[in-house]
């Protein structure tokens, strides 16, 4: 049979999402935690790999196993055997048609960064962050020009091996709450250091240093050497997968926002 898992997890604690050598990375424990309850050694496929430092509300994982346990087991079960840093939330019986990654019909993201004079020991794990004045209705007004489909070479890392830089934005939003700046999207998917490339060009046109117009001459020029430096890991946070509605997977929040409630 077929699960899937909704994992959150602090990505401060690990080296990224897929395994690595010395078995720090979220997929190594996970799996390891899995095959404790199943009895057997548990492969894993996720929704979307996360760099080391980002961070995951609903990252969505199928596995497969023959082992019968009760819903509670996958979920405390597993919860027993992982590191803080990591605990399942949700378990589900899907069909052997679905996959995590390819059955994805959208992701979304939130960028967090804190604005202060001085870094804060309380957000420094786990937001970006800027001591100077932000604009955010520049911000904004530029952000639109991200909605739809583009090319987004010129927001996609030199390690990125995706097919193609095509991607289609559903939903963009910059906002503010409390010490916050808070920058959402929703895509069908998303490249290698894309939203990171976007918080990170947006931050300059809030700054003053491009016009709110630059966020479309970048789409333009295809070239990533023309863009503003990538943002920081910290404050990026996968906040959730959308999947059919047939396979009656948990819904996220259109507007998940950790640290900011």
């Amino acid at each position: 049979m077929r699960l899937a898992l909704t994992v959150a997890y602090d990505g401060g604690a690990f080296n990224g999402w897929q395994t690595q050598p010395g078995g720090t990375a979220v997929q190594d424990v996970l799996e390891a935690a899995l095959g404790s309850v199943a009895g057997h050694p548990v492969s894993t496929i996720c929704a979307g790999r996360t760099d080391a430092g980002v961070h995951a509300l609903a990252q969505l994982v199928h596995f497969d196993t023959d082992a019968q346990r009760p819903d509670s087991a996958w979920i405390r079960g597993v919860n027993s055997h992982l590191p803080e840093g990591v605990a399942v939330q949700h378990c589900n019986l899907v069909d052997a048609a679905f996959h995590a990654r390819f059955s994805a019909a959208r992701r979304a993201y939130t960028y967090l960064i804190y604005r202060g004079a001085q870094r804060h020991p309380l957000y420094a794990a786990h937001t970006g962050w800027c001591f100077r004045e932000l604009d955010l209705a520049a911000m904004a007004q530029a952000a639109q020009a991200l909605l739809g489909e583009h090319d987004f070479s010129a927001f996609r890392s030199s390690q990125c091996q995706a097919r193609s830089p095509v991607r289609t934005v559903h939903r963009v939003m910059v906002r503010e709450q409390g010490p916050l700046v808070i920058l959402e999207l929703q895509a069908n998917a998303f490249l290698h250091h894309m939203v990171r490339n976007i918080v990170g060009a947006l931050v300059w046109i809030g700054l003053g240093r491009r016009p709110a117009q630059w966020i479309a001459e970048l789409l333009d020029s295809r070239d990533r050497r023309l863009a503003a430096p990538t943002f920081a890991a910290q404050g990026l946070y996968l906040t959730g997968v959308d999947y059919p509605a047939h396979y009656q997977l948990p819904t996220w929040p259109a507007a998940a926002v950790p640290l900011a409630s």
